[in-house]
């Protein structure tokens, strides 16, 4: 950091907070993603049903995590956010590494629970740190960035994961993977400075916002919702699909399952990363001409992640349908940093931890909550007519529903620019700007 308290941290020292914040969320998907791999054993060993596994990895951990998430937002808009994610990482890891504890069936969902309360306290307070060490010039890039910790979190979640309970046990990976991230939080609290807020938007540092005054605000920017809302679908599909893959690839392609964590771990982890990277970095780019490609990237990326997407649903050639997986990852990545990117420039410096907060419950209760339990249903329904192609089927179904984000981001493109001015107008009246 320079010197001068008062001056803006230097590019070198921003850089260092944003992949250190990076290597937070990506503990934060390995702890999320374990539990997905070591599944099997899990159940084998405590003699669990498969509607107790899809409690544990679906709709009750979104549902803690999505509600513990706004209390954890409006704290961390009013006291120091550095401290609230190393508290949160800690904690999670700690829950993650005794969950290979466990006896039974409630013991592992409370364990799982503590995971999810832990987790909500990572993403608003670090979204909002990140808005306040980079300028809106390249808050995209930098918010696209910090989000390809969801991609490598999932890649070392399966490849680490299953090759610990391979080798030492179920029970051994949660320790192993638990355990760093408690001694990662102390590096973070080591060499992460709280930012100042409002320190790259003129007029210095912001009011505390009120969860009233955010919702107040809120209210007020339809192009908000909208893309949250657009953001929920296109999550739908990515969640729902992406958790029900590994079960396609063996029953339809008969790939083994140390095959299925190969391939899925490599493509969803690098390609995602790719297209994640890409979105806020074309999102900055192209904005110089029109504000609105923050959100037409995303918006054109859902639409044409489509194409290829359905022919890994529907096409034979198991080298070919792995192969269509690249283009549709990158191209269904692009839609998160634009989109964090743009609800953070519809409000005040001092209300964007809890609008990450608000966007993150839309988001996961549609997408996470949603999704997969769709996929499942439409399985099951589908099972007496098209036999072994019932998840196909399903998921073929399930992908129609980015149209409907599509929609909604088209939507939000269209109030953008009067919500910004809007924006704009209100911190002109608060004396900010």
């Amino acid at each position: 950091m320079t010197s001068d308290p008062t001056s803006p941290p230097s590019i070198r020292y921003r850089w260092t907070v944003l992949v250190m914040l990076t290597l937070v969320y990506t503990f934060n998907f390995i702890d999320r993603q374990i539990l997905v791999i070591l599944q099997e054993p899990i159940k084998a060993d405590l003699g669990l049903s498969d509607a107790q596994l899809g409690l544990l990895t679906g709709f009750s951990f979104a549902l803690v995590y999505v509600t513990a998430g706004i209390p954890i937002a409006w704290l961390a808009d009013r006291s120091n956010r550095r401290n609230i994610v190393v508290a949160s990482l800690a904690f999670w890891s700690f829950m993650t590494a005794i969950s290979g504890l466990v006896q039974n069936f409630g013991q592992l969902l409370a364990a799982r629970l503590g995971v999810g309360v832990g987790e909500a306290g990572g993403s608003p307070p670090s979204h909002s740190m990140i808005s306040d060490y980079f300028p809106p010039s390249s808050r995209g890039t930098a918010l696209s960035f910090y989000s390809m910790g969801i991609y490598i979190g999932v890649l070392f979640g399966f490849a680490a994961g299953g090759w610990i309970a391979q080798n030492f046990g179920w029970r051994n990976a949660f320790f192993v993977i638990g355990i760093p991230g408690i001694l990662y939080a102390l590096a973070v609290l080591w060499v992460v400075k709280e930012p100042k807020r409002g320190q790259f938007d003129v007029g210095g540092t912001p009011a505390k916002s009120s969860l009233s005054e955010t919702m107040d605000c809120l209210r007020g920017r339809p192009t908000f919702w909208w893309i949250s809302v657009g953001c929920a679908f296109t999550a739908f599909v990515s969640y729902g699909n992406g958790n029900f893959m590994p079960s396609f690839l063996m029953r339809n392609h008969g790939l083994s399952l140390a095959e299925v964590g190969a391939i899925l771990g490599l493509i969803s982890g690098l390609s995602g990363a790719t297209g994640t990277f890409l979105g806020g970095f074309l999102a900055d780019r192209l904005a110089v001409r029109d504000i609105r490609w923050y959100v037409w990237i995303p918006m054109l990326g859902g639409m044409t992640a489509m194409i290829p997407a359905y022919y890994t649903l529907l096409g034979e050639s198991t080298t070919l349908i792995i192969a269509a997986m690249i283009p549709s990852q990158i191209l269904g990545a692009l839609y998160l940093g634009p989109c964090i990117a743009t609800c953070h420039n519809l409000v005040s410096p001092g209300m964007r931890a809890m609008a990450s907060a608000i966007l993150y419950f839309v988001l996961n209760i549609i997408g996470l909550g949603l999704g997969p339990l769709t996929v499942g249903i439409l399985s099951d329904a589908f099972a007496d007519t098209y036999g072994e192609n019932n998840l196909r089927y399903a998921m073929a179904v399930t992908l129609t529903v980015s149209l409907v984000g599509v929609f909604f981001l088209w939507m939000g493109a269209r109030s953008l620019k009067r919500d910004l001015e809007m924006n704009a107008q209100a911190l002109r009246q608060q004396d900010i700007v």
